[in-house]
């Protein structure tokens, strides 16, 4: 295994053990130097900090791949009930149209629409979170 780390054959060190379970007592030879089987550990550490690091960045990807999904899929709702609201929309108008046109006929009752966007909202509502915890003590 010491060959093969120092040859920089890192494949050849991975089937001889150096990723092994048991690497602590396969890495010491009756030949070895300590500074050898500390060449050895080192190696192991740094190749198991890179495969974690691989890891952390694939688990990363996904993350990040799963955010745009569940983002497509909002903004597909989004337009769809845009779409269905300015239908409602018009159905609204039409039907105010015809209320003013004919006073006896009562008018479209239609859902109340919030003042702000809901994004709008949320950041109005932390800031003033903040601006309360700011006058307290």
């Amino acid at each position: 295994m010491a060959r093969a780390l120092a040859d920089d054959d890192l494949d050849r060190a991975i089937a001889l053990g150096l990723l092994d379970p048991d690497f602590d007592a396969a890495c010491v030879c009756a030949a070895c130097a300590p500074a050898c089987a500390q060449r050895s550990r080192d190696a192991r550490q740094a190749r198991l900090r890179a495969l974690a690091a691989r890891e952390r960045y694939r688990a990363r990807d996904r993350r990040l791949q799963r955010r745009a999904e569940e983002r497509t899929a909002q903004r597909a709702a989004a337009s769809v009930r845009t779409t269905a609201e300015t239908s409602a929309d018009d159905t609204a108008a039409d039907a105010a149209t015809a209320s003013t046109e004919h006073p006896n006929l009562p008018a479209a009752e239609t859902a109340p629409r919030p003042a702000l966007p809901s994004a709008a909202a949320a950041a109005l509502a932390r800031a003033k979170a903040k601006a309360a915890q700011r006058g307290t003590p």
